[in-house]
């Protein structure tokens, strides 16, 4: 079944005037907050595309960013099959939390110990803390002990790895380009470059490319 589009007059909002609007990272897909909004706020969100809320506290509405410079700029806003609860997905300036984190949830109430939580994200952030924290006999840590030169050495050696895996198999070149990519977020911790960049860059060529495309197609 295609989806709708759908205006403000067909979104639900509760008794108090409110709708559950819950914000996501649209490059990352990570859940960064959850606000409410009233007809007023939404409205604005969409004149302005970024996220307006309504304070329930305050009583007030408030513009994401206004104050600490954070603001979330609008790429889609989908509704649930009940309409009455928004999907928010953003391109945001900086931390969503007041706290100063990337996202509010942040603090673990359950974790299924046999449950496979990997992510690029998580492996980044891992390689980060062997940096920072290094334990003995950590490979990661030797990486970074030796300095750019040796991981830049490594990196090569991976990327030849895989050109010859490529000539043999797809299981051999599966294990060697998760050795590359490994050795490339190494470099990447070590440069100072988040994952988000890589992210933004590739995006940001995807719309070029889009846009060529309808020049050439006109």
């Amino acid at each position: 079944m295609l989806s709708e589009i759908l205006s403000i007059d067909d979104i639900k909002f509760d008794d108090k005037g409110l709708v559950p609007a819950i914000v996501v990272n649209n490059d990352t897909k990570k859940i960064l907050m959850l606000a409410y909004m009233n007809k007023e706020s939404f409205k604005i969100s969409l004149e302005k595309k970024l996220t307006c809320f309504y304070s329930r506290s305050r009583q007030k509405l408030w513009l994401k960013g206004e104050t600490s410079g954070n603001y979330q700029h609008i790429i889609k806003i989908l509704a649930d099959c009940d309409r009455d609860t928004l999907l928010i997905f953003v391109k945001p300036d900086g931390p969503a939390c007041h706290l100063g984190n990337e996202s509010c949830f942040v603090d673990e109430l359950f974790v299924d110990e046999n449950a496979n939580d990997f992510s690029i994200n998580a492996l980044y952030d891992l390689i980060k803390d062997r940096k920072i924290n290094p334990p003995e006999k950590s490979y990661t840590s030797y990486l970074f002990e030796k300095g750019l030169d040796k991981i830049l050495k490594k990196i090569g050696e991976e990327s030849t790895e895989v050109i010859i895996a490529a000539k043999n198999s797809k299981e051999e070149t599966v294990y060697e380009i998760a050795d590359l990519i490994y050795h490339l977020l190494v470099l990447m911790v070590e440069m100072n470059i988040a994952p988000d960049e890589i992210i933004k860059e590739l995006a940001s060529r995807h719309v070029i490319d889009h846009k060529i495309k309808q020049e050439t197609m006109k």
